[in-house]
């Protein structure tokens, strides 16, 4: 196994790298690298971008169940071989692989596995009362780790719950919450989106065509894996429309007039692309509020990189992404019930985002891409039920408070975001 211990430029190669082994005494050798290369990417990946949730998923595994959820190539696979390090004898094990599911299906792992590691075992029929078996009737020295690139929720049955049987981990895209200790400017999050590959990718042309790859992947397999779709071009058709309608609410029947298909198809497949972690909806605060607050979502992507729409949409993005990361976090690890939300009346006064718990409403929160001046529709909620406010703005020079609002650099906050 190797770490690195150097990496400096090389005119010829891109970089120079100093392995240093692990093993035989901590010897070290010179090895050149181009930057562009899948090695220099899983290189200063695992050198540089340790997930923040190894520690508590170790801590976890040891007493149920560990489950990683999040979107395809967010870095589960990197995820959980980290958490192999960490045992002698683990077994990684992929529903994807035609060997592997009968290895599954037959249970006939090595005998002295400690760490058993299923990949999408999702697509396996009847796997929640498959895993309820196996984490029952188990042995005490074997920890179980699940990863999947679609929600839990989607698949609850009656009479199958593992409840009480497991941990859930999320694992987001980069965000600056996340990487607050690395140099990325909000520039670069916005461009690149937070995937690791078009994150640490070369350039802008290298961070496309992965995206490019990833799309087609998204379209003609995941989406058709997860469940039958009749209507190939419809679904495809909708992931373009909200790809240009990110943070407006959603109109399922204006979409079903234009792909020509039913609001309940439109919405059936809203919620695939929601469940395969491709968007995320937000929906409208109503308690406490006004009865006239509408109910209507709106939606974000989970890679920023997909959203087409001006400098000013795909920092929304962002930030949503960023405090559904933290909302999302808090739960995870401190079991508080906190949810992101939006305000609106049907006057037409709204507020980006809030968040809040059973008490009500802890903080509202609008975006602005270059304007200082404090949002007119920001003041009228905080005044009128009384609610702390922050108003992000991402190109500021001079951050300032008004009455209970305060309006600060993006970045700066969003780099503080607790988890």
């Amino acid at each position: 196994m190797f770490q690195i211990d150097t990496l400096f430029p090389n005119s010829l190669f891109g970089y120079n790298i100093i392995l240093r082994t692990t093993t035989t005494q901590n010897a070290t050798f010179f090895k050149p690298i181009k930057k562009k290369s899948r090695l220099f990417l899983n290189l200063v990946y695992n050198s540089h971008m340790e997930r923040i949730q190894i520690n508590q998923i170790l801590k976890d595994i040891e007493k149920k169940i560990v489950f990683i959820v999040g979107p395809r190539q967010v870095g589960k696979t990197w995820l959980s071989k980290k958490v192999m390090q960490h045992f002698k004898h683990p077994t990684y094990l992929s529903f994807d692989s035609f060997e592997d599911q009968t290895i599954i299906k037959n249970e006939t792992w090595s005998a002295n596995t400690d760490l058993l590691v299923l990949d999408e075992l999702h697509k396996m029929k009847n796997w929640k009362n498959y895993l309820k078996g196996l984490f029952d009737t188990k042995r005490e020295s074997l920890k179980l780790l699940v990863t999947g690139s679609a929600r839990l929720d989607t698949f609850r049955q009656s009479g199958d719950s593992l409840a009480g049987r497991y941990f859930i981990h999320h694992l987001f895209p980069f965000t600056i919450a996340e990487l607050k200790d690395q140099k990325y400017s909000m520039d670069h999050y916005i461009e690149r989106g937070g995937f690791p590959e078009p994150f640490l990718a070369e350039n802008i042309d290298e961070a496309n065509r992965w995206r490019k790859h990833y799309i087609d992947g998204l379209i003609r397999f995941d989406i058709l894996d997860f469940e039958r779709i009749h209507d190939f071009k419809a679904i495809k058709t909708i992931f373009e429309l909200l790809r240009r309608n990110v943070g407006s609410r959603l109109s399922y029947s204006s979409i079903s007039r234009d792909v020509n298909i039913s609001s309940l198809t439109v919405q059936k497949y809203v919620s695939i692309l929601e469940a395969l972690f491709i968007i995320f909806r937000i929906y409208p605060y109503s308690r406490n509020i006004a009865r006239s607050i509408l109910k209507t979502p709106k939606v974000y992507f989970y890679d920023t990189g997909l959203v087409i729409g001006n400098e000013g949409i795909k920092f929304e993005n962002h930030v949503a992404l960023s405090l559904l990361q933290h909302v999302n976090m808090q739960s995870d690890y401190k079991g508080l019930s906190n949810e992101l939300k939006y305000l609106r009346l049907k006057d037409g006064k709204e507020v980006d985002f809030c968040i809040s718990d059973f008490d009500g409403i802890k903080k509202l929160i609008e975006v602005k891409l270059s304007k200082p001046n404090l949002s007119k529709n920001l003041a009228y909620f905080s005044k009128k039920y009384d609610l702390n406010g922050i108003q992000l703005v991402k190109n500021i020079k001079h951050e300032r408070s008004i009455d209970k609002i305060n309006i600060v650099n993006a970045q700066n906050f969003l780099k503080k975001l607790s988890f």
